[in-house]
């Protein structure tokens, strides 16, 4: 991996991307008596008790505004899939991050399996067109109690949870981040989100509903990709970027072939059904005024591991969307992509 060219690339567009730290919009949590430290930490949101682990870069300074990246981990994971792997910190030290890593719901009653995520087509089971998300014949059956208790499940490809009165997990994400953003000194202008699996496929969901698309600034999913049929891009108005990256071996949330626009199938021992890399990007650079009426071309990111292309070729540096895929399986391949992840986020931390 040549990450130092990479690194030094996202430096030269820190310089003009970057707002004076003067000038950044700080939280209230700027001035709060008693600020979060590094630490495990637990809340309440629709009387539900959530946890979420919590990462101050060194440096931080209660006085100047820090960006922040919300993080969520993969199905059956939880807030140290991120936070434990100690490359995670120290690059986000490097960078100045607050990182906030919640864990989702499941191991507790009343579903007592893994902790999951919830977006739209996960605990239905039902796509945009109310097609299954999976053929049920071939797929096992993962729905959780709090699914089939409330009858948000409709047929057996329903995977997620359905505790709490909503049926995604975007009102506990922003009730998360007011919660942090009241005690941490946080830049509202730059609140990031990622995620791995389960937890990118939230991560889209972020982006994709007008509730939560304004709190953040761009998104970068990580082997997750929505359900067949969800194609949306970011709301109309939305300045979004999107930096997405897969395994072309990945049989768990394949990719599909670069320029494919059809959905994908799983061929592990699931058979769910995805909307493909090329087809989301599309959707997206066509959303943030790129032309798609070519091929997406090749990015040169300084990561030799990685093919990365971009409908954005006009963009300077890293583009505005960002696809890039790897010669790996369903992992996150956090060696090389945590890197790239926080250039990206460096490189588009400005609005337009």
């Amino acid at each position: 991996m040549n990450h130092a060219k990479s690194t030094l690339l996202s430096a030269a567009f820190m310089l003009a991307a970057l707002p004076l730290s003067g000038m950044a919009d700080g939280s209230a949590g700027c001035s709060a008596e008693s600020p979060l430290a590094g630490g495990i930490y637990s809340m309440s949101v629709d009387g539900l008790e959530r946890t979420y682990r919590v990462h101050v870069p060194k440096g931080y300074d209660h006085a100047q505004p820090a960006p922040l990246i919300a993080v969520f981990h993969g199905w059956s994971g939880d807030e140290s899939d991120y936070l434990g792997v100690p490359l995670v910190r120290e690059e986000a030290d490097q960078h100045g991050y607050i990182i906030v890593a919640p864990r989702g719901l499941g191991s507790g009653e009343p579903d007592h399996a893994n902790n999951s995520w919830s977006f739209r087509g996960s605990n239905t089971g039902i796509d945009r067109n109310g097609d299954a998300t999976c053929d049920a014949e071939l797929t096992p059956d993962y729905r959780y109690p709090s699914c089939k208790a409330s009858g948000m499940a409709r047929n057996l490809c329903a995977w997620t949870h359905c505790q709490g009165p909503h049926k995604t997990d975007v009102e506990f994400v922003l009730a998360l981040l007011e919660d942090v953003s009241g005690k941490l000194c946080v830049d509202e202008t730059r609140i990031f989100a990622t995620g791995s699996s389960n937890g990118g496929m939230l991560t889209w969901e972020l982006a994709q509903n007008p509730k939560s698309a304004s709190t953040f600034r761009a998104i970068a999913p990580n082997i997750g990709l929505p359900h067949r049929g969800y194609l949306d891009g970011p709301p109309a108005g939305a300045e979004m970027p999107a930096f997405l990256m897969t395994g072309t071996a990945d049989a768990t949330v394949p990719p599909g072939d670069w320029e494919d626009f059809g959905y994908t199938t799983t061929s592990d021992a699931d058979r769910f059904y995805y909307a493909s890399a090329s087809a989301i990007m599309r959707v997206w650079a066509n959303a943030l005024g790129c032309s798609t009426n070519h091929a997406a071309a090749p990015v040169d990111t300084g990561v030799e591991e990685i093919d990365c292309r971009s409908y954005c070729r006009e963009d300077k540096g890293l583009p505005r969307v960002l696809d890039c895929r790897a010669d790996m399986g369903h992992e996150s391949g956090l060696s090389w992509s945590w890197g790239l992840t926080l250039d990206f986020f460096d490189a588009h931390s400005a609005r337009d």
